[in-house]
């Protein structure tokens, strides 16, 4: 008894702080909010980007356009090659910045361009950024450059501090803004799974990457840019200026300190990509493009990562989508937890004729033990029912298995089809953090052409050579087949996944976690 009423007080005490805690971040976040700015809406100032875009889009003033960004090189390419095109603005905001090669090297194309005058806005999380305060400041000190972080916390780099705080605000903490965009001068939008950071590009010596982006032209840019100043001007985006306080570097020690890894052995691929494109305009191939007028932006408003009224808002808008497959439904999701209720709508669209497929990463490609812990016990129902799993090999060197993941994953797709008419690309996990937690984006398009070039990659990335197909026995049991140099292979655990891996990831799929992965 004795313990239960010490446990009861500890409990009441912790919920006593958190709510303290909350209380009085809320009161900072009011008064560290910085003044409100929103998207340029035109300017009569005719720019070779302006002028190329109008070309591009004359008689189609209701259309979109979109090029889908497979390769990571030309990825990367399109974002450093947008910056040194941009004239008026760029907005970015990224879950993920990594302060490795080609996070420098985009920031420095960034501060280039604020040097030319450009208004940049970078919105980041706090949570998923790898850059120091002191960067930090020293990127907002350009007079040309704001830096907002999302969600942030109050104590900065005093680990005990913020872990405390993390712990106290863990049920706000928890929400992050998963969002990836990067906008130009409002005429030109990347949006899709990619962060900044090597793995995204080709630079990590330990992955083999495997994501997409759309580049799009047309309206559709001006939604974009709507969502962006919904972020940017939300209570829980706060200046840089407000959180850290110490001295930082000023912006031409920055610049001096970002133009290092041009001169890196590692940067001379991309630096040959640049040069391979010479200027922006070589991305904007009018046969590269697709044009429809059916392209939507798709996502949850910054409300979502305040917990306000419980709604899935993205879910609400894509799963009707989803269930409205009558030929054939194809999903790729890095993390895939579809739940009870997921399993329910993808065997009754099985069940009705449907061939639905999905592909997520292998236990031996994965990062996220948590995740992959929480994805296993929903294969043998779903296979039970009709649907199709794939799980992608490993390919090159695999990252140390982490909780949270660490972006070196093999698969980093966030897509689906539908028959051959829809498609959709975004930051958007079929997992409950993506759904219920964070916030997340993307386009949804009706667009054959894409669509068929979606369903091809889909093809190839399932086939015998790349992924393992999942099937059940005549007793049940789970097995996985692979096909390699012409042999094909049956598996009866989880494959090239060592005894440490399996442990860890069954133990995690046994704990009470799945509605936090």
């Amino acid at each position: 008894m004795r313990w239960i009423v010490i446990a009861g007080i500890v409990v009441l005490a912790f919920v006593g702080a958190s709510m303290l805690t909350a209380y009085g971040y809320g009161l900072f976040a009011e008064r560290a909010r910085g003044e409100p700015s929103y998207a340029f809406e035109g300017s009569n100032r005719q720019t070779l980007l302006d002028r190329r875009i109008d070309a591009l889009t004359s008689g189609k003033w209701a259309s979109n356009g979109l090029v889908m960004l497979s390769s990571n090189l030309d990825a990367f390419a399109a974002r450093a090659l947008s910056a040194r095109a941009a004239h008026r603005s760029l907005d970015l905001m990224y879950y993920i910045w990594n302060d490795d090669l080609t996070g420098q090297l985009l920031m420095r194309e960034v501060i280039a361009a604020a040097g030319r005058g450009v208004r940049v806005r970078l919105l980041l999380d706090d949570v998923g950024v790898s850059l120091s305060d002191e960067t930090f400041l020293s990127i907002a000190s350009h007079p040309n450059v704001e830096l907002r972080l999302f969600n942030p916390t109050r104590a900065r780099e005093n680990v005990l501090r913020r872990g405390i705080e993390m712990a106290l605000r863990a049920f706000s903490v928890t929400r992050r803004m998963h969002n990836k965009a990067w906008i130009i001068d409002g005429r030109i939008a990347i949006v899709g799974g990619r962060n900044v950071g090597d793995a995204y590009f080709d630079a990590a010596e330990a992955s083999n990457f495997r994501d997409l982006d759309l580049l799009a032209v047309g309206p559709v840019v001006r939604q974009t840019e709507h969502v962006f100043d919904d972020y940017w001007n939300s209570g829980l985006a706060l200046p840089i200026e407000a959180l850290a306080d110490h001295a930082a570097p000023t912006p031409d020690e920055l610049q001096s300190r970002l133009q290092e890894p041009a001169s890196a052995e590692g940067a001379r691929p991309y630096i040959d990509r640049l040069r391979e494109h010479v200027s922006f305009n070589s991305l904007l191939d009018p046969d590269a493009i697709h044009w429809s007028e059916a392209v939507k932006l798709v996502s949850d408003p910054p409300e979502k990562a305040l917990g306000e009224r419980g709604r899935n808002w993205l879910m609400e808008t894509l799963l009707p989508v989803m269930t409205s497959a009558t030929n054939a439904l194809e999903i790729t999701s890095p993390y895939f937890i579809p739940g009870d209720e997921g399993v329910r709508h993808l065997t009754e669209l099985a069940g009705a004729g449907v061939a639905v497929s999905v592909l997520t990463n292998s236990l031996s490609a994965t990062d996220v033990a948590a995740v992959h812990g929480g994805y296993a016990p929903y294969r043998k129902p779903l296979l039970a029912g009709g649907v199709r799993l794939f799980e992608l090999k490993r390919e090159g060197a695999v990252a140390d298995l982490s909780l949270r993941g660490s972006s070196s994953a093999s698969l980093h797709t966030k897509a689906f089809t539908v028959d051959d008419r829809i498609g959709f690309i975004g930051s958007l996990n079929l997992d409950p953090r993506s759904v219920s937690l964070n916030t997340e984006m993307g386009l949804l398009f009706e667009l054959p052409e894409l669509v068929a070039t979606m369903r091809a990659l889909f093809a190839e990335e399932i086939s015998p050579q790349m992924s393992y197909a999942l099937q059940l026995g005549s007793d049940g049991a789970l097995f996985w087949k692979a096909e390699s140099d012409g042999a094909s292979t049956r598996f009866e655990t989880e494959p090239e996944a060592s005894y440490v891996r399996r442990l860890l990831a069954r133990v995690v799929g046994w704990l009470p976690l799945e509605s936090q992965l």
